[in-house]
């Protein structure tokens, strides 16, 4: 008869200092208060607990921003997190930063494909073994490239390019550590749910991968994904949720015996409070208040920004202020930079902060219209629609475009009431992280856009920009009006 050890794990990915309950339906809801109530209730009641976070404890609150991730790292200390991997937010406020304030935390930060060009040298440690009740549990780091954008800032550090050398990289662990009988291997993942399938696929069952805990993708899902014997979880954003496994191990062959999972909800009726960690936060709380507390505008109603891949009414409102502010023909503005799904009516400056939290400079390019139709195509490539994490882009007004996905044409493209022209030079309007990874989000070549006249940084702060011009604006409205229809 098999030896068999329970074995807990709880996950969480993509926090994106969600610090706070909010009140739904008269109910408090998520919160690291509450959700780590909850650990802390698990950890008591579970003989081998263990908690994990897959990737982006920072961006998205005014409280992380203003600190630069310095009070998220004191926080995430308080909910002592067993194990971390870093995510593609992580880097935001830049490598060296991240390297500080990696120094700060008292729980292990792990990527195994983070490196220096010049030698190869990892930048973190790459796998953490976590002892508990008899068992030795690999947990492995993994981050690729392709949602890596923020170093290209940074050109001595590098990562591995892609999925075949993520996989390459966790066979080589796992044999190294093979020897010292690892009963049980997790790989922590932030490349999305869809590259987490992919990289499964790949690996060898040889190296004793047992489950893939991601994040990235912000993936909502109701059972986990097997693939390759991998089962693949992740538990969608924010703190409103955590994942739990709750495993059978088998210790004589190393594997899963039998388990079941599931999401449980950040909640009052499931989650005692944590105190001592409110109190960490309302501090940082009442600093911040002092400072963002002022009211930037009142929009005519409530705006909305459900989805990243369509148009939305607040992702319209912003492009459309870059572009009347900048003199641009057309801002396209990362969707994924607007982080609400609403806004207003009243908007505070902490709104705005929290909603559009990437304070960066924006940059003018000149495209021929032949180039624009050529990165609008790559933007909605089929990639998009299968579900995974890809760039995406909010339309200023002025804009029509009518793309079929069977044909990949363009059944109408209208620009400032003329149809566009391919020999035309047009005025585009782009934000820094966009502008940096041009090629990766475009599919166009820095030097091919640069013959049309030399791009130029034309505001150090877009946020700047948006909060002048609501400051001086009332009343504002944006509705839905067709500038991007996909058939």
């Amino acid at each position: 008869m098999a030896n068999l050890k329970k074995l807990t794990i709880l996950h969480s990915n993509d926090l994106h200092g969600d610090f706070l309950a909010e009140e739904i339906d008269s109910k408090l809801v998520g919160g690291v208060s509450m959700l780590s109530g909850y650990v802390n209730k698990v950890r008591n009641e579970e003989k081998n607990a263990i908690y994990c976070i897959a990737g982006d404890m920072f961006r998205g609150s005014v409280i992380d921003s203003e600190y630069q991730g310095v009070s998220t790292i004191e926080i995430m200390n308080m909910l002592s997190p067993d194990v971390v991997t870093v995510g593609n937010h992580e880097t935001d406020y830049g490598i060296s930063h991240l390297l500080f304030i990696e120094k700060c935390a008292k729980f292990p930060i792990i990527n195994a494909n983070l490196h220096i060009k010049t030698n190869g040298a990892r930048l973190f440690k790459p796998h953490h073994i976590i002892e508990i009740d008899g068992m030795k549990v690999l947990f492995i780091g993994i981050l690729t490239e392709d949602v890596l954008s923020q170093t290209k800032n940074d050109g001595l550090v590098g990562t591995f390019v892609d999925i075949d050398e993520a996989a390459m990289t966790v066979g080589r662990i796992c044999n190294a550590y093979n020897r010292i009988d690892i009963d049980f291997t997790v790989l922590l993942t932030h490349i999305g749910f869809e590259e987490d399938k992919k990289l499964a696929a790949k690996l060898d069952p040889a190296w004793g991968v047992d489950i893939i805990v991601g994040g990235h993708s912000h993936t909502f899902i109701e059972k986990p994904a097997v693939v390759n014997d991998i089962v693949i979880v992740q538990a969608g954003t924010g703190t409103d949720q955590i994942g739990r496994f709750d495993i059978m191990v088998d210790t004589d062959n190393n594997c899963i015996d039998s388990y079941t999972w599931k999401t449980v909800p950040i909640n009052a009726e499931n989650c005692p409070r944590d105190e001592k960690l409110e109190d960490i936060i309302k501090f940082y709380k009442n600093k911040t208040d002092m400072k963002y507390g002022r009211m930037v505008t009142r929009f005519k109603r409530q705006l909305t920004h459900p989805s990243r891949y369509r148009e939305t009414e607040l992702g319209g409102l912003f492009a459309d202020i870059m572009r009347d502010s900048l003199g641009l023909d057309l801002m396209l503005l990362g969707s994924g930079s607007v982080r609400s799904t609403e806004l207003g009516p009243i908007v505070l400056f902490q709104d705005l902060a929290e909603c559009f939290p990437y304070d960066d400079p924006a940059y003018m390019l000149r495209v021929t219209g032949e180039q624009l139709k050529r990165m609008i195509k790559f933007m909605l490539r089929d990639e998009v629609w299968g579900g995974s994490h890809c760039e995406f882009y909010q339309f200023s007004k002025g804009t029509r475009v009518v793309y079929d996905r069977n044909t990949h044409e363009f059944k109408k493209f209208v620009l400032n009431g003329e149809p566009l022209d391919d020999e035309k030079i047009y005025k585009i309007g782009l934000q820094h992280f966009h502008f940096k990874n041009l090629e990766n989000f475009f599919s166009v070549p820095y030097d091919e856009v640069a013959k049309n006249g030399k791009p130029r940084m034309v505001s150090t702060s877009c946020r700047e920009i948006l909060d002048e011009y609501l400051s001086v604006h009332n009343a504002l409205d944006r509705e839905i009006s067709g500038r991007l229809i996909v058939e």
